[in-house]
């Protein structure tokens, strides 16, 4: 189990004052029970995207008295602020002193997508990982991942990665990268980050009735989480699951569920009963978008799937006072040459939808939800 510094107990709402007491107990309590891979981002614990986070140089104060040695550091270049080498130059320098450390062990290209993939490959991005690693500035190069499966493999295949970090869980088998993504990097030899395994906490709060009287049904008795984490454990090309705990009771949860998590640990009767409560899930979605692409590329360069998986979300997950997280959500995954707003109504997309969506209508209420007022 490795702790992902982005969802840290925060001093109210603003989400750049970290409760530094509660999350340094946190964080030294996992580190203390043999949690050895911490990860944070240069804009965690920010507003958003494009503003510097506090998570990098709080975590320089928590892995002071020695913690630092216990642990493998794991940071990212944020990709969408680079314009030309020597920004890739400058923000390591930066966070190596944010970190008050010398040396990153896992460096991650921040959230590759198709627009920021486009732009490192121009940029010659390998050319300074490769200098970085020479200088031993980081250890081991690898990327975060936000897209279709398809450019998922090209950027596998462009590198000599060490790892790579994807989004998987019980709900995202065919999502972004999925599971065929994650079989094959690991047949590339990558090692397998594996991050949103309980979807931001959805997966272990706010679940449906009828999913939770699925779980009732099994002969061991587990949480939401628990059945969550476990699922993802269970599959052995899985390195490290990153887990972002945001309360001491998180921490021990997570603890105890790592500690008797193994591969191949579930039952078939239990991964039937996973399978169950996703078939719930499914069903409940507002738009019955399946994430085949058939409906791309978009002639107006709107991607799809994804504004439909994020208004899924909202409707499997939100409510009306945390529309705010999830708002963030939608800008942070979708630029703004992709999102909703942009669709020019020509309908070419429905020509090829296997579930005969009115996409033009769907994108509207995307739009409505997310893009107005």
């Amino acid at each position: 189990m490795g702790f992902g510094c982005m969802r840290l107990p925060t001093l109210g709402d603003d989400p750049a004052r970290i409760d530094e007491e509660t999350a340094t107990v946190m964080i030294r309590q996992a580190i203390d029970q043999e949690v050895n891979f911490i990860d944070t981002a240069y804009p965690y614990h920010s507003p958003g995207l494009y503003h510097t986070g506090e998570s990098e140089p709080f975590l320089s104060r928590v892995l002071e008295d020695g913690y630092r040695d216990k642990v493998m550091l794991s940071t990212k270049l944020p990709s969408w602020r680079i314009e030309n080498q020597e920004d890739m130059e400058r923000y390591l320098e930066h966070q190596l002193e944010r970190l008050n450390t010398n040396c990153i062990d896992f460096y991650m290209v921040h959230g590759l997508n198709q627009a920021y993939w486009k732009k490192m490959k121009e940029l010659k991005f390998e050319t300074f990982l490769e200098e970085a690693l020479d200088q031993g500035k980081i250890k081991h190069a690898g990327f975060s991942f936000h897209d279709r499966l398809d450019l998922f493999k090209e950027i596998v295949d462009y590198y000599d990665w060490s790892f790579c970090l994807l989004q998987y869980n019980y709900l995202d088998e065919v999502y972004q990268a999925g599971t065929e993504g994650l079989e094959y990097a690991a047949s590339k030899g990558l090692g397998i980050a594996v991050m949103e395994p309980l979807r931001g906490g959805q997966l272990a709060s706010n679940i449906p009735p009828q999913v939770q009287e699925v779980f009732n049904q099994a002969e061991i008795k587990r949480t939401p989480a628990e059945w969550a984490l476990r699922w993802v454990w269970n599959n052995p090309l899985v390195s490290v699951v990153l887990s972002g705990m945001n309360t001491r009771e998180d921490v021990k949860e997570n603890l105890k569920i790592a500690n008797i998590a193994e591969p191949h640990s579930l039952s078939s009767k239990e991964l039937e009963i996973i399978g169950k409560a996703r078939d719930i899930f499914k069903d409940k979605l507002a738009i019955n978008c399946t994430g085949c692409g058939y409906c791309l590329p978009c002639p107006a360069g709107v991607d799809i799937p994804e504004n439909f998986a994020r208004y899924n979300d909202y409707h499997l997950f939100g409510s009306p006072e945390e529309k705010a997280s999830f708002q963030f959500s939608y800008e942070a995954l979708l630029l703004e040459n992709r999102r909703a707003s942009v669709c020019t109504a020509c309908k070419q997309c429905e020509e090829h939808c296997t579930q005969e969506i009115p996409i033009v209508d769907e994108l509207k209420k995307v739009k409505e939800l997310y893009e107005t007022g």
